[in-house]
């Protein structure tokens, strides 16, 4: 049921005539002779894709699977794996971001906590929560076909125009369209709108190799026959693409971090334009009409209540979105465990219990270079051994056959990074430098995991190309992207996998079946920590951790390249008096509290004084992955040891469109004291709620956080 239209000829009554009625009463218009301005299509929207779904066999959130089709572990089937349809890659690609967010078993929280199948009051009700309604994309570019950020707004069916509503839920990580999915669900349920962007990343590749590239649904073809109309397309001329093959045979390219366009600089524009799709579309179906018959720009920030909001890079774009918000079109921002650049002396302090913390506020590309550095050395500590995945890392990584992350430690020492003897001391010393660095104590328990993901050098290597403008053609630090063996070589990618990257893959491998190459080991090509240096040591290529960690503290011209990108992407802490709350999870690893939420606010309240409405909201127990609590026979510990971070997102929702559509008070700055679930790792207790107490309007004195002028003090 697929149409494409640029919605110029699509202006039709959509609702009933009391309905409309009420819109008109609501917006204090009515007259066809009304003087608001005529709905015009953005500028850089492109044609327009629009899709109804009847809540049956299909629908907004679930893409027809319903609650328990989310919860599956087997993936929904294509007919031909080799050429699935456009249908067939949304859905998969529902699934597969949704469970990406989320803790999926029941025992963890899903469909009592959170789930279709969980109302907007938060009951737990027998429906499969599918979501009737229409969905609309388009690409927002410039005209060259190189932007090509990939926007979408949902609209379902129970909206109501008389009472409006909408929130951004920009893709999370480096994922697509799809990739905020768990986060629009809030909006769905309560008949608000939902726009996405993808904001310039993506989990398609192209490949290189054979010169095919993926389309805005998801579906592959040559880049000749695509176009301006790739979804991503790395750019090289033919000459440069066929060099390039002949040197570096079978690799891939991705959005975010070959792109050349320092999206992360565009993450608040992209968003924006989310937002004004979402008002375009939603005037086009509701807005009043003039004597011609011409739509007009009825639904407008004066009357519609508009919340910034989604998770990790998401939350931060959407906190850029305000920041940059000159026109006033979001009212309010409710966001999760944000990435948050920070402006280079922010001049201001960090203070848990009784000491400040010395290290705050770095970009991400910086504490993610200094993690790739330590994490794996400091995942074998004897006083982390008993974490969740430190076993499993030290049997891995740490064997007899290939002691990586041993040599990762001895070739720190060797850099005079490290001074210790021995593998043990030298591992504990690393794990004190992250702390001394910014990483709460908390977060020990998760560097063996987040190691062995290879999460830090993922992020460091997408990160570095993408604020760089570096092109594929460059493998900056000798790294590139390919399939690979089992043994570490560089091989061919299965066509089924490639085929269905839009819907299973991340944008950051290793993901999808594509893995993270050092083009300098020894013996040719190998998968980054199967790699091995000049003199035949495997040491989780240290040498390229080195060259991406001297891009952020060098001096040479290329670490000035990445480093002015970084000073694009700095936020500026003035959220424009918008009521705001953050939620972090205070253990997170990944976007350390004190380098993100915890020195953002203080930094707001330094910028706006009394004007600030930030609530900061730090929950205790919690990490960046909520989805990893699922995987109990994977990673057992975390069941027991962490609670889902997500419920305090729809709290922090739940409290922003409060307090904008009823006046009620944000709660104030807190610390979230929740109780783990306990019991033995990898079959921990079910989860209730007074495992996840709700937010205190007025918090203890043990558990408020003050913030003042350039400073903020945590309760331990």
């Amino acid at each position: 049921m697929k149409k494409t239209s640029t919605m110029k000829t699509r202006v039709r009554p959509l609702v009933p005539a009391a309905l409309a009625a009420a819109v008109l009463a609501a917006c204090g218009g009515g007259s066809d002779g009304d003087s608001a301005a005529l709905n015009t299509k953005p500028a850089y929207l492109g044609a327009i894709s629009e899709a109804m779904y009847d809540g049956t066999s299909n629908d907004l959130l679930t893409a027809g699977l319903g609650a328990t089709g989310l919860a599956a572990a087997v993936t929904p089937a294509y007919a031909d794996p080799l050429k699935p349809t456009a249908a067939e890659l949304r859905r998969m690609a529902i699934h597969t971001n949704y469970r990406a967010m989320l803790d999926m078993t029941v025992a963890g929280g899903y469909g009592l906590l959170y789930g279709p199948n969980v109302d907007a009051q938060g009951k737990v009700t027998t429906g499969e929560g599918k979501v009737a309604g229409a969905e609309y994309i388009a690409f927002a570019d410039d005209g060259t076909g190189r932007k090509n950020v990939t926007l979408m707004v949902q609209v379902p069916t129970s909206f109501n125009p008389a009472k409006p509503c909408m929130i951004t839920a920009t893709a999370s990580g480096s994922r697509g369209v799809y990739g905020g999915i768990s986060t629009g669900e809030w909006a769905l349920k309560r008949g608000c709108a939902v726009a996405y962007s993808d904001k310039g990343t993506g989990g398609a590749p192209h490949d290189l190799q054979n010169d095919t590239v993926p389309l805005i649904d998801g579906t592959r073809t040559t880049a000749a026959a695509a176009g301006k109309n790739a979804s991503f397309n790395a750019g090289l001329t033919a000459s440069e693409l066929s060099a390039f093959n002949t040197a570096n045979p079978n690799r891939f390219a991705f959005k975010h971090a070959h792109s050349g366009q320092n999206a992360e600089k565009d993450w608040g524009t992209t968003t924006l334009q989310a937002v004004e799709f979402g008002y375009y579309v939603l005037n086009q179906r509701y807005g009043n009409t003039n004597a011609a018959g011409q739509r007009l720009k009825t639904l407008t920030p004066t009357n519609t209540i508009v919340i910034a909001s989604s998770i990790s890079n998401g939350g931060g774009a959407a906190i850029a979105a305000a920041e940059q918000d000159t026109q006033g079109l979001i009212s309010g921002v409710a966001v999760s465990e944000p990435a948050l650049e920070l402006p280079a002396n922010p001049g201001v302090t960090v203070r848990r219990g009784g000491a400040d913390v010395a290290v705050t506020g770095k970009t991400l590309v910086d504490f993610t270079t200094y993690a790739n550095l330590y994490q794996a050395c400091a995942s074998l500590a004897p006083s982390v051994s008993t974490s969740p995945y430190a076993a499993a890392f030290s049997a891995g990584f740490a064997s007899a056959a290939l002691p990586i992350a041993p040599n990762r430690c001895a070739a720190l020492k060797t850099a005079g990074l490290l001074t210790a003897s021995t593998t043990a001391t030298q591992a504990e010393e690393a794990l004190q430098k992250l702390r001394a660095y910014g990483w709460e104590p908390e977060s020990n328990d998760l560097h063996a995991s987040l190691a062995a993901f290879e999460v830090a050098p993922a992020v460091s290597v997408t990160f570095a190309n993408s604020l760089s403008r570096s092109s594929v053609k460059d493998n900056l630090c000798g790294f590139s992207y390919a399939a690979t063996t089992a043994a570490g070589a560089v091989t061919t990618l299965a066509p089924a996998a490639l085929a269905g990257m839009f819907a299973t893959g991340n944008g950051v491998p290793p993901a999808g079946g594509i893995n993270l190459v050092n083009n300098n080991s020894v013996a040719g090509p190998a998968r980054d920590f199967l790699s091995f240096t000049a003199a035949g040591v495997a040491d989780w290529n240290t040498a390229g951790a080195l060259c991406l960690r001297n891009l952020v503290t060098g001096t040479d011209a290329a670490a000035k390249k990445l480093q002015a990108g970084v000073d694009e992407t700095r936020r500026s802490g003035n959220l424009r008096g918008k009521p705001t709350v953050i939620v972090h999870g205070r253990a997170d690893a990944l976007l350390p509290v004190s380098h993100t939420s915890r020195p953002y606010a203080a930094l707001n309240k330094k910028i706006e004084g009394n004007a600030s409405k930030l609530s900061y909201v730090e929950v205790a127990n919690a990490q960046h992955f909520d989805s990893f609590i699922g995987l109990p026979t994977v990673l057992p510990g975390y069941d027991s040891r962490y609670v889902p971070l997500h419920v305090y997102l729809n709290h922090a929702l739940d409290a922003v469109y409060e307090h904008l559509a009823n006046g009620k008070a944000l709660p104030a700055s807190q610390v979230v004291r929740t109780v783990p679930r306990g019991g033995t790792p990898g079959s921990a207790p079910a989860i209730t709620v007074a495992n996840v107490p709700p937010l205190a309007m007025a918090p203890a004195a043990a558990n408020a956080i003050a913030i003042s002028a350039g400073a903020i003090s945590i309760p331990d």
